[in-house]
């Protein structure tokens, strides 16, 4: 009778204890459907794989209705908002206190470690772990001193990472880096670079784009849509197009500095002879299926781009199967619209992570001046459909897509291959979350799943 009376307090006192808590740095910027998404894979990711976990968000900008989308498809979850001031603390009581709660501050997917002062911040002022899930750190191309403002292939870039010495990577990130309890990275260049570098995290591995474990559909809206522009299911592909560097001056309307005149002379040159491709690809699609296309846009400024790039060129006779959507939308809408195509193209490195959530075949054409984050995609299994646009062409993109065409199931089949890849990535950066915050080691003898492959 006592030991019963024992272990009901004890089932008692469990039930009472308190949940982990993850504060969740994410939701960088809204014109981007990528951006966008990167947080509901996040927290779609930890409701499946540590759903005892109460997670706060932090957001960086939550516009474009994206606001709406994560309080509708999270209700449990909580978003706290504001900055730190001067003296490295949270310049707000809520943030205050969400930082005294969290047992964790996990970063989300991005470029070069978004926020990572706010990483930093946040240890200093607590002393409780960090981690990050997916990022990627381009350490030879874009603007500024020792870059390349026209990138290069992924070979390329690789090969020009493993050559920088040991000091190259900068005093400051190297320091949130050896502070991190983990660090997951969305491609393999970036894993193997910040290996030369010698950083100290004690978990350095491959972990893809947080992105890919979205769950959102909003079939009303993206049904409705096909609908009524006539666009039958797996009877229509889906194009993205994409500059090579986003002009956001443009987006945010400020005002020009001298690294938007180097963008818009890349931009200008190349527009037309990156776009011939998809448009190549198009008018042998149609004229082969007799199928549409829908040209859409990942970004916001892409909207009008599709139409003047890739649309209006076309001859009438192609055009006429051609449905160009003139809004913007979210990630939601996107991946119910992408379960009902054939296959999604895109320039843009996002739509095609959607695309193989829901199951749909996908390409992405890879920009030189796009960072080396596509590297991703052979990371998963994905190099048959992966094509650096200067060594590609229209005709072969037609190729690969004409094989979809004619064996859907076998492409269909290759997703979940890719995906199987991709969930037991996605699994082994949870359990790492998951032990840090329970104290737990953190290499493979403490959790399934080997590091650094």
């Amino acid at each position: 009778m006592q030991r019963r009376h024992f272990l009901l307090q004890s089932l008692a006192a469990a039930g009472k204890a308190k949940a982990p808590q993850i504060l969740l740095r994410s939701s960088w910027q809204s014109v981007n459907i990528g951006d966008i998404g990167h947080t509901p894979g996040a927290l779609s990711l930890l409701e499946k794989h540590f759903p005892e976990a109460e997670i706060t968000l932090w957001p960086g900008e939550l516009g474009h209705g994206s606001r709406d989308l994560l309080t509708k498809g999270y209700p449990q979850l909580k978003i706290v908002e504001g900055g730190i001031g001067k003296d490295g603390k949270p310049n707000n009581a809520e943030l205050a206190r969400a930082w005294q709660e969290a047992d964790l501050y996990l970063s989300g997917s991005g470029s070069n470690f978004p926020a990572s002062n706010h990483a930093l911040a946040f240890q200093d002022a607590t002393g409780k772990p960090l981690g990050v899930f997916g990022v990627t750190s381009d350490p030879v191309s874009g603007l500024g001193e020792q870059r390349d403002p026209e990138g290069g292939t992924l070979k390329s870039l690789r090969e020009r990472a493993m050559k920088l010495p040991q000091n190259h990577l900068p005093a400051d990130l190297r320091k949130v880096i050896d502070r991190s309890a983990f660090f997951f990275c969305r491609d393999t260049i970036t894993r193997d670079y910040l290996k030369a570098q010698k950083v100290k995290t004690p978990v350095l591995e491959f972990g893809p784009d947080a992105q890919l474990g979205m769950h959102l559909r909003d079939d009303a809206k993206g049904l409705a849509w096909l609908a009524s522009h006539e666009l039958k299911p797996q009877k229509f592909v889906c194009v993205i197009p994409r500059l090579r560097y986003t002009p956001y001056y443009k987006i945010r309307k400020t005002a020009r500095v001298a690294d938007d005149d180097i963008k818009d002379a890349i931009n200008n040159r190349t527009v037309e002879q990156d776009h011939a491709k998809l448009r190549e690809m198009i008018t042998a699609y149609i004229k082969a299926t007799g199928n549409k296309v829908m040209v859409c846009a990942e970004m916001t400024y892409e909207v009008e781009l599709g139409k003047e790039a890739v649309v209006d060129p076309l001859p009438a006779e192609i055009r006429k199967n051609v449905v160009w959507r003139d809004t913007y939308w979210l990630p939601d809408e996107a991946a119910s619209i992408y379960s009902q195509a054939q296959a999604v193209i895109s320039m843009e490195c996002h739509s095609p992570l959607i695309s193989l959530h829901v199951g749909t075949p996908t390409f992405y054409v890879r920009q030189p001046t796009d960072t080396i984050k596509g590297q991703m995609y052979r990371d998963f299994g994905a190099s048959y459909w992966f094509f650096e646009v200067d060594e590609t062409s229209g005709r072969e993109l037609w190729s690969r897509l004409e094989k979809i065409v004619k064996d859907p199931q076998a492409a269909k089949a290759k997703v979940k291959s890719i995906m199987a890849t991709v969930e037991a990535r996605q699994k082994r950066m949870v359990d790492v979350a998951r032990a840090t915050i329970s104290g737990r080691p953190r290499g493979s003898a403490g959790i399934p799943g080997a590091p650094n492959k």
